[in-house]
């Protein structure tokens, strides 16, 4: 870690000095599993560990089903119960992808959400928060493909009504879909593309996963306190931290063994839980399904998307200050990804000096209500676009926005912080008082 004093490898042998010279990976290695981290870090700390093993899972499931799945409209679906029926152990790959999927959105929430109540996007870490959301903006395109393969009912309408959002926008939307799609429409082209990107995305993603991971480690963990570790010597570094291995490598090693005992229980017992019944009929483009439904994890922006109709004010207002460029379609578009726009503002828009949500009793009462917020909108996003849903969205909406571009900044003008301890060692001995003895 750069600008934390400590042990650093040093070659033994005279095999280790010759591979040293030449490719240092275990220098690389050791120095990764020995870094010092932060001794008072708590359980939203293993959610990292549990993303890792997500990945992993993913490519490694998503190479095997790709050696069985044929990218044609007329061949997809049957491909898909050839791998579910006839393919050594294809049942078991497939759902062990389908909710690695699952596990693997779930775990990047508590993650992001983490960060936002630590103010783990605060200066120097800036850039590795950009960094994650960037990570989860390929997640998302990721997932959304891969949702397209099985090319079942809610398969081919969920890719129509996605696609056709990039249509919405002003003069290049329609060109831009056109491409999107390959053709006119979702066809044979856009299964062939998505197909593609969906099997190279992965790749992208652990390569920021890389990088991630480089700037965490040239900054530094944040910790609950948002106190940084002290630098000046390596006696008063070591007071503050421990080494990565085997400290925290074991706890994160029993986190993800909790988490998996549950995840292959649910693989198991109950592996089309989080599925559409729409989804194992095959694509018709004749036959609408009664209500299209993106997957779990991205029905709070769906919501977003369809709270903001012709009739609310405020889309009445862009459209005529915008001369009917911006109609109410084009709107919710803008609001969906606006919604994600501000995730990546935030080391910005929070205007507090004080790091941690632990010491702002202010903050931690309106961060619940995102937290709230979130799954409400969720829970919108599931339901027919009929009252009371699309009230209950559009506040839910409204909120959402008012957090990030309003109450973030105005709580770090008028909010009185807690003290904070001096170190985190003192927060340590404070919560551990056997374990500093």
């Amino acid at each position: 870690m750069a600008g934390i004093p400590h042990d650093h490898y040093e070659p033994g042998s005279g095999a280790e000095k010759w591979l040293h010279k030449r490719l240092p990976v275990v220098s690389l290695v050791y120095d990764t599993l020995m870094i010092p981290t932060p001794k008072n870090l708590n359980w939203m700390w293993i959610w990292g560990i549990v993303l890792a093993f997500c990945l992993v899972l993913q490519i490694v499931t998503g190479i095997v089903l790709a050696m069985h799945y044929t990218p044609h409209v007329d061949m997809a679906f049957a491909s898909i119960e050839h791998i579910m029926r006839d393919v050594n152990g294809g049942h078991m790959l497939r759902y062990l992808h389908a909710n690695g999927g699952s596990l693997f959105f779930f775990a990047v929430y508590c993650h992001i959400f983490r960060g936002l109540y630590y103010g783990s996007y605060k200066a120097p870490r800036e850039v590795t928060w950009i960094i994650g959301m960037l990570i989860y903006l390929a997640m998302m395109a990721t997932a959304f493909m891969g949702y397209v393969l099985p090319w079942g009912q809610m398969s081919f309408w969920g890719a129509t009504v996605i696609t056709g959002l990039f249509g919405a926008i002003p003069g290049v939307g329609p060109t831009i879909q056109e491409w999107l799609l390959g053709g006119p429409a979702v066809d044979n082209a856009t299964l062939n593309r998505f197909f593609s990107l969906h099997y190279l995305l992965p790749f992208v993603i652990a390569a920021l996963v890389a990088v991630h991971i480089w700037a965490f480690h040239t900054t530094g963990n944040g910790n609950p306190t948002g106190v940084e570790v002290r630098r000046s010597s390596k006696e008063e570094a070591q007071k503050d931290t421990v080494p990565f291995w085997p400290y925290f490598v074991i706890k994160d090693l029993f986190a993800l063994a909790v988490i998996l005992a549950i995840f292959f229980a649910v693989v198991g017992f109950m592996p089309n839980y989080l599925g559409h019944p729409d989804n194992y009929t095959e694509a018709n483009p004749l036959v609408t399904p009664v209500h299209i439904v993106p997957e779990w994890y991205f029905l709070p922006f769906y919501a977003i998307l369809r709270a903001f109709t012709s009739e609310v004010w405020v889309v009445q207002w862009a459209n005529m200050l915008s001369f009917g460029i911006i109609d109410a379609k084009f709107f919710g578009v803008l609001a969906m990804f606006g919604a994600i726009v501000v995730m990546f503002l935030v080391p910005w828009l929070d205007t507090s000096s004080v790091r941690s949500g632990r010491y702002r009793p202010m903050f931690k009462w309106w961060f619940a209500l995102l937290v709230i917020d979130f799954v409400v909108l969720m829970w919108c996003g599931a339901m027919p676009a009929e009252e009371p849903y699309a009230t209950i969205s559009l506040i839910a909406s409204a909120y959402w926005f008012a957090y990030f571009l309003i109450i973030l900044p105005l709580l770090g003008v008028i909010e009185k912080p807690l003290p904070q301890p001096a170190t985190i060692e003192e927060d340590f001995k404070a919560h551990y008082p056997h374990a500093a003895e």
